[in-house]
């Protein structure tokens, strides 16, 4: 959360004339709903559910640059299928942002219901604090993304994918 996966994943897209996919928009459009909502309405579990329907769709589906949303890694199912993705020659990035930097994009704000109602730093910190070891586990690149722009973390992601194949 406040990595910048949309505009980052916009960035690189642009930078390589690719389309670009959220599955977090994905879910939107198939529901007609805003993600907060399914999540306040319907509970994580449901959003999970769509989220790993929408990922494995896109996986196979989309060919360009795709941001997943931040939970839809949580799921075993997805996991699997984003190691089959990496096997296949598939590159998943983690981007990583600090509490600081969070709390500058988000605000932090109530508008995100995971925070509520705990004190919304704290509550990142825990949320993140689980989902690292997801994350690095099923990424093949690890970029932090503090005090980027989404230009400048596209270039960094392109730096990465250069060295790896040299």
């Amino acid at each position: 959360m406040g990595s910048g996966k949309s505009t980052v994943a916009a960035a690189l897209a642009e930078r390589w004339s690719v389309a670009k996919r959220d599955t977090d928009e994905d879910i939107e459009a198939a529901t007609g709903r805003k993600i907060a909502d399914i999540f306040l309405d319907d509970g994580e579990d449901e959003l999970r559910r769509l989220e790993r329907s929408v990922v494995k769709t896109a996986l196979h589906e989309h060919d360009g640059i795709l941001a997943l949303g931040g939970g839809a890694v949580l799921l075993k199912e997805t996991q699997a299928e984003l190691a089959d993705y990496r096997v296949g020659g598939g590159i998943v990035v983690f981007l990583d942002v600090s509490v600081e930097f969070a709390t500058l994009r988000l605000g932090l704000a109530n508008y995100r219901p995971v925070f509520m109602p705990e004190d919304p730093r704290k509550r990142w910190a825990d949320i993140m604090g689980s989902r690292v070891p997801v994350y690095t586990s099923v990424s093949t690149m690890r970029i932090l993304t503090d005090g980027h722009t989404p230009t400048a973390t596209a270039a960094e992601i392109e730096r990465q994918l250069e060295r790896q194949v040299s």
